[in-house]
């Protein structure tokens, strides 16, 4: 049912502003069109679809958290920030973490990458945090901080599926996580292989909305159109309200796609004007270079935050991670290809895409080692230490990390497992880590205000070194060869007198004492590797004289089935030969 409408004429057609081009416009920046004069254009006003409700009231201000709405007029700051930046800092919180399978110290890299594959591929990320770190003067670090809520593109391409996992949303959801941001304002993506997809869709005509609610909101708006045209008159306009997202786009192919004899521009960031007009009109204005719905600008919002990914990949700035190969992974899938089943293919294209990596969970192992540091692995543990006098003493070389003020209430609370509150904490282990570093590295006094480039020089041997958690190796060398990691000797369990064990018994049967990855070797043996050699002694003591397991370490020509079963092989080929030379050099008897 057709609802009342007010109609004037309106004279001519809403001019572009001056002074704008397509080549001088901001990336993804649209003409923006005044709405018609109150007493010279027919107006009417269509609420296209319910407003959605207000988000929960979240933890950051407004200027740290970025969704949807607000992404696009950030882009062109956001990439004069990243230009001047010394170092970017990144985090990326995902809705699961590992879909079937624990890492285990068993894995070589390759085996260890096509598991955490698996993962990668199941979840979505859901938030990531970026660290602009700016060197403003002398030793000190500006920082901004954003946090992007993310969600999967929906415009046009195949509906993305993806796993929510219980105990990574429980966890989240502790930690205070906007799930409404989220879910109704979060920044598109997508990536090479789905763009290609959306964009020969577009070329064709034959794109789809894949959104349900979507569908409902154009269904309303054609039938609305539709009742409004038949009894309008060219040059009448009326106004679309409340098209969120995609749906201003959506709303505008389809109307001109059906429809010959209307024109749509839309009106600032939820309105669509649609103005009826002759088809002579119509074929002046889509030739037009100020027409918003050009397919190659469709294209660029359909890409959201991967606009975003292409500026850090363009500027080659250090990047900055903690425990950071699940966050590179994600990358790659989401936001340029799904990830190859080639570990060595993977390696390579990350380190084309950032060839300075700079993963603090290595620089904190290695400090271990070098200083009196406490062994703490969690990133705010690691910020706290490096932040105590006894480590960074507050001499006037240190450098000085000073907050934006959009940003500046990470310097007043903790706000953990918040993407750009973790991001901020690596940008600023990693400053605090290099300094200590360089103190230790020269016998003198560190010459006052120490550049970044001194700082890279000496954390070179940590260089493109991403941490692998639990494997044959300790971290993954994005520039070079791994290089196997020492661990423990293994230890083999041999079982008596208790059939039907497997893996899993035997592991929660030490767990107990310490934590080994447990490996079968053969229906009554197990192998047992840990990365800690005192786990290794402890058991070797406790199970001295245990009634059904025995363990010992594990020998290669002793224990393996393989070598077993070849020297059975050998016995019995010796066993024969020597009988047939035996038969052989028998007398014959007549």
């Amino acid at each position: 049912m057709c609802k009342t409408w007010q109609k004037e004429k309106n004279t001519k057609s809403p001019s572009p502003a001056p002074g704008r081009s397509r080549g001088s416009r901001p990336s993804r920046a649209r003409p923006r069109l005044p709405p018609p004069p109150a007493g010279s254009a027919s107006s009417r006003v269509l609420n296209a679809g319910p407003s959605p409700p207000s988000c929960l009231p979240s933890r950051s201000g407004p200027a740290m958290e970025v969704g949807a709405a607000g992404f696009e007029r950030r882009l062109p700051r956001l990439r004069g920030r990243i230009r001047r930046a010394a170092f970017l800092a990144l985090d990326v919180e995902f809705t699961g973490l590992h879909s079937a399978h624990e890492p285990s110290l068993f894995d070589s890299p390759a085996e260890g990458y096509l598991r955490a594959r698996q993962s990668v591929r199941r979840f979505a990320a859901a938030q990531l945090g970026l660290a602009i770190f700016s060197n403003e003067n002398s030793n000190k670090y500006v920082v901004h901080s954003y946090n992007f809520f993310l969600f999967p593109s929906t415009l046009g391409v195949t509906d993305v599926e993806f796993t929510l996992s219980a105990s990574s949303i429980q966890f989240l959801s502790h930690y205070g996580f906007d799930y409404n941001k989220f879910l109704k304002d979060g920044i598109p993506y997508m990536n090479e292989l789905q763009e290609k997809i959306f964009s020969q869709h577009l070329l064709a005509g034959s794109w789809k909305v894949s959104s349900a609610l979507d569908r409902d909101v154009l269904k309303k708006v054609i039938d609305e159109v539709t009742c409004w045209i038949a009894a309008a008159e060219e040059e009448e306009t009326m106004i679309l309200q409340d098209l969120s997202g995609y749906q201003r786009f959506e709303v505008q192919l389809v109307l001109r796609q059906a429809l010959q004899n209307v024109w749509t521009q839309p009106l600032g960031d939820k309105k669509v004007m649609v103005k009826k007009v002759s088809p002579q009109h119509r074929r002046l204005l889509e030739n037009s270079p100020y027409d918003c719905c050009q397919k190659d600008l469709v294209l660029l919002s359909a890409r959201g935050f991967t606009n975003l990914f292409q500026m850090l990949v363009e500027a080659k700035k250090p990047l900055v991670g903690h425990n950071m190969l699940m966050d590179l992974m994600h990358l790659h899938d989401k936001f340029y290809k799904p990830l190859p089943e080639s570990y060595e293919e993977f390696k390579r294209n990350i380190h084309n895409l950032f060839p300075v990596l700079i993963d603090t969970k290595t620089v904190t192992k290695s400090i271990w080692k070098k200083c009196p540091f406490p062994r703490v692995s969690n990133l705010s543990e690691v910020y706290a230490v490096l932040g105590s006098s006894n480590l960074n003493p507050k001499d006037p070389a240190c450098p000085v990390i000073a907050l934006a003020s959009h940003c500046s209430r990470y310097a007043e609370k903790k706000s953990p497992h918040e993407a750009g509150y973790d991001a901020f904490l690596c940008g600023s282990v990693l400053l605090k880590s290099a300094h200590l570093l360089l103190c230790r590295s020269t016998d003198d006094a560190v010459e006052a205000d120490p550049s970044f480039s001194q700082y890279l020089a000496v954390l070179a041997e940590y260089l493109n070194k991403v941490n692998f958690i639990r494997g044959g190796v300790s971290s993954i060398n994005f520039s070079g060869e791994d290089f196997p990691c020492q661990h423990p000797p293994l230890l083999v369990v041999r079982v008596r007198g208790w059939p039907g064990l497997n893996e899993r018994q035997i592991y929660q049967e030490f767990k107990a004492l310490c934590r080994f990855d447990v490996k079968r070797l053969s229906n009554n043996q197990f192998i047992l590797l840990s990365n800690k050699f005192k786990h290794v002694r402890l058991v070797l003591r406790d199970y001295k004289c245990h009634p059904h397991l025995r363990v010992s370490v594990y020998r290669h020509w002793t224990h393996s089935p393989n070598v077993n079963c070849l020297l059975q092989v050998s016995g019995i080929v010796a066993l024969w030969s020597l009988f047939a030379f035996v038969l052989g050099g028998a007398p014959c008897c007549c």
